[in-house]
């Protein structure tokens, strides 16, 4: 199966035939998708600002594994949420430079957050000890990668035709 013929067939799934139908449901889906983006920047921001060095007063160990739990939820539902509303268009979306951006910078905040979990640096942090250069480094980039994820998705509708 080609490109092509892969989205088609995603255009025909069910669930976007019934988004398409009903503006009322494509509503609810957007705002859903727009709520999961919520809980993923209410979480990756303060986290990434504690891992900067700003808010100091909230320890690491504290915030730092209820906050990836809930910036990793918020993803699971934006990536879900996101696949409906690609859904309804995929052919188009498939040819937006900001959407394309977008699942780019998807991809590498994942993969950032993922990466730093496995080190024995973010280990060390969320038990109390000392944030490593490694651990900085990771915070401001995932700032900047979400940051940027968030101005693409809104220049999708920009872009679209």
């Amino acid at each position: 199966m080609d490109a092509v013929a892969a989205l088609e067939w995603i255009e025909g799934l069910p669930f976007a035939v019934a988004l398409r139908r009903s503006a009322t449901l494509y509503i609810f889906v957007n705002a859903a998708h727009i709520l999961s983006i919520g809980i993923i920047i209410g979480a990756i921001l303060p986290l990434d600002l504690r891992l900067l060095g700003a808010i100091r007063a909230v320890p690491v160990a504290v915030i730092g594994p209820f906050l990836s739990r809930a910036a990793a939820v918020g993803v699971a539902l934006a990536i879900a949420t996101g696949f409906c509303l690609f859904s309804v268009n995929p052919l188009e979306y498939a040819g937006n430079a900001a959407f394309l951006t977008k699942m780019s910078l998807l991809a590498l905040g994942v993969a950032n957050a993922s990466l730093l979990h496995l080190t024995p640096q973010w280990r060390a942090a969320v038990k109390g000890g000392p944030l490593s250069l490694r651990v900085r480094l990771s915070g401001l980039l995932s700032l900047a990668i979400w940051t940027g994820a968030v101005v693409a998705g809104r220049w999708i509708g920009f872009l679209l035709e």
